[in-house]
């Protein structure tokens, strides 16, 4: 297993390197060996089978101990996120009765849903069962009946999904992050510029340049946040604007109709995550490449709050109703409550630290979140999906991929179901994986010849039900959901691996994490490609400077 894990680490340094701008001759001579390097992980692969394999976990033989977790009531799937003092009353109420709080849906940019057949149609219809249910009196082996039928219907559905892919062109570097505003597409890339996309002509409309550093982050303030800004500038109470991040230090407001740049916010720090907190006047909260956490007022863009959060880079910042929620490089994650003061507005609630997300081990690393309810989602950069249940610190794992061999750079949750990117470093395949909530459960896979490693992903719903999804990486892709019954037989496969039809499994004692461990053993091996430190241009968690750059 050691020399499996050699290979992943520099596998994993190469994939860093080849999105680097410049390369110096020891740089380019290790990706020459990129496709050497695959060919021997797959003979070793083939020589491994077993439980090991099948789970995607690392170890030395000794038997690892895991549990099935059981979900002893089911979360309720709301259309929309409660109000502020909804979710803070439930979390009293779950103090006081010794039970989790209801869970709350994740805000999405997601358009009114109609009739249509299809997996959006199994989705809905799978909530309002989910209701119907709690209020039967029917009995636990009834109840498990209908939610294993459920779950079939909407299983069933997927594997006949249909997608048309399109490629917008424009971008000359790495797309770093995307999001979805009414019928446009806006991404933002490491060549310094974010551009707004035309969703159904698939055409560039505007493209905005300001900044003068990498764009990391993007974020879309809520209607009604935009209409004060609007009227604020004595624009149409109808103008949408889009803030954006970068490696520049600056934050930059943009009305999308007009094309311009309309604030520009200086940090002092590169910006390496972004997220609008819609609570009150509403507020930019902000993460540095050193750790802080900020929050800028939406009234008056001045600096309210800064808070040395954590040791490493933010690389990930979410907001849920009165809550907000960090993640960094180091593997930690930190939950906030807004308190809507002038000054120091954000009260943390739970610091959740490496050692309890169990994400420890890879310095420099790119951990993404996304929150629902009393639970959020981690993707770090491994096979396995991590899921923090907040209030309490318990984790369990989620496998996102049947090979150790897989890693999961981004993770997103809409229309019941949560997606996760697949990357497999082995053969370079690249997929999204589907699993119903808030059972977590195995639905399909989609993926379609020469796909790239997906680093970022936004998703809505059109006004007539259907998914509409946007991924960027190397290529920047809009994915149109097609009728299951047309004749167009769509540009994605749709299969089902086998070995990821697993519950979520409770984590007890080390397995992904030793894998870490040993990636630091190797690094003595007295190689070229193992005398490097974490942190430095080929190390497994550069991927963040590889993007500041």
């Amino acid at each position: 297993m050691g020399e499996v894990r050699k290979l992943q680490k520099k596998l994993r340094q190469i994939e860093n390197l080849e999105i680097k701008i410049s390369l110096t001759p020891e740089e380019k001579y290790k990706i020459s060996r990129k496709a050497e390097l695959r060919s021997r992980l797959a003979e070793l692969q083939l020589q491994l089978s077993g439980l090991q394999q099948t789970l995607g976990i690392v170890g030395d033989g000794n038997k690892e101990k895991m549990k099935r977790q059981v979900e002893n009531a089911p979360e309720t799937l709301s259309s929309q996120m409660p109000p502020a003092s909804k979710i803070l009353k439930g979390e009293a109420e779950s103090k006081a009765e010794g039970t989790p709080a209801p869970a709350a849906r994740q805000s999405t940019a997601e358009g009114n849903e109609g009739e249509t057949a299809g997996p959006q149609d199994a989705t809905e219809s799978a909530k309002v069962s989910l209701q119907s249910r709690e209020e039967s009196g029917c009995s636990p082996e009834e109840l498990l009946q209908q939610e294993e039928a459920e779950f079939s219907s909407l299983k069933a559905s997927w594997e006949k999904a249909r997608f048309r892919l399109r490629l917008l062109e424009g971008h000359n570097d790495i797309v770093t992050s995307v999001v979805a505003v009414d019928n446009l597409v806006v991404s933002g890339s490491r060549d310094t510029t974010v551009k707004v996309w035309h969703v159904p002509t698939a055409t560039e409309q505007k493209n905005l340049g300001g900044h003068t550093g990498g764009v990391t982050c993007l974020s879309a303030p809520p209607p009604e946040y935009c209409r004060r800004l609007a009227r604020s500038l004595s624009l149409s109470d109808k103008e949408r604007f889009i803030l954006s991040g970068s490696a520049d230090c600056n934050v930059k407001i943009w009305a999308l109709s007009i094309g311009q740049c309309v604030r520009s916010i200086y940090t002092f720090n590169a910006v390496t995550a972004l997220s609008f907190a819609p609570e009150g006047d509403g507020y930019i909260i902000t993460g540095s490449d050193g750790g802080k956490v900020q929050a800028w007022s939406w009234h008056t863009f001045q600096n309210c709050q800064s808070v040395k959060a954590h040791e490493e880079a933010v690389t990930s910042i979410q907001s849920q109703g009165p809550l907000v929620f960090s993640g960094s490089a180091e593997g930690g994650v930190s939950v906030w409550e807004n308190r809507r003061f002038e000054r120091e507005p954000f009260k943390l609630l739970h610091h959740w630290s490496s050692q309890v997300t169990g994400l420890s081990g890879r310095s420099g690393g790119r951990l993404t979140l996304s929150p629902r309810g009393d639970k959020v989602v981690l993707a770090y950069g491994r096979a396995s999906i991590k899921i923090l249940h907040w209030r309490t610190g318990v984790i369990s794992r989620l496998t996102n991929h049947s090979s150790i061999t897989g890693v999961t750079d981004c993770v997103h949750q809409t229309g019941g179901i949560l997606i996760g990117s697949c990357y497999n470093l082995a053969n370079g395949e690249s997929s999204l994986n589907l699993f119903s909530l808030p059972q977590f459960r195995y639905l399909a896979s989609l993926t379609w010849p020469d796909a790239p490693r997906i680093l970022c992903f936004a998703a809505w719903t059109t006004g007539s039900g259907d998914h509409r999804w946007v991924t960027g990486g190397r290529d920047l892709i809009v994915w149109e959901q097609l009728p299951s019954s047309g004749k167009n037989r769509g540009d994605v496969t749709v299969k089902r691996d086998r070995l990821m039809d697993t519950t979520v499994l409770e984590s007890e004692g080390d397995t992904e994490e030793d894998e870490d461990a040993d990636d630091c053993k190797d690094n003595g091996d007295g190689g070229a490609e193992g005398a490097e430190e974490d942190g430095s241009p080929g190390s497994p968690g550069s991927w963040l400077r590889c993007v500041l750059q």
